[in-house]
């Protein structure tokens, strides 16, 4: 994963963004059956910038891979589902990334 690439950046906060989906897994319930608030806050906060900058991300290799509609959308609907990132990764940027190094 080349981190110097758009394309490498992605594929890492791809893989940041659902971890930090899936930490919500244990911060809910801490939240609301233990009445823990504080790792739920800051799991929210840092999962909220990283989608954020996944989107960012998201549309500028859809611009500089000039990915079709189809693409771009399972890229940016990734990043509502759980596990949907790890899935993109491996499916859309890791393909793409082999094909980038072909050329």
């Amino acid at each position: 994963m080349n981190l110097k690439s758009p394309l490498g950046r992605l594929r890492l906060l791809a893989i940041l963004e659902g971890v930090s989906y899936l930490l919500f897994g244990i911060t809910m319930p801490l939240k609301y059956m233990l009445s823990i608030t504080e790792p739920n806050f800051y799991v929210g906060l840092a999962h909220g910038w990283l989608f954020i900058l996944y989107i960012i991300l998201c549309f500028q290799n859809i611009y500089l891979h000039r990915w079709n509609f189809k693409i771009s959308f399972l890229a940016l609907a990734a990043s509502l589902i759980p596990f949907g990132t790890f899935v993109a990764d491996a499916k859309i940027f890791k393909h793409t990334a082999s094909r980038q190094e072909t050329r």
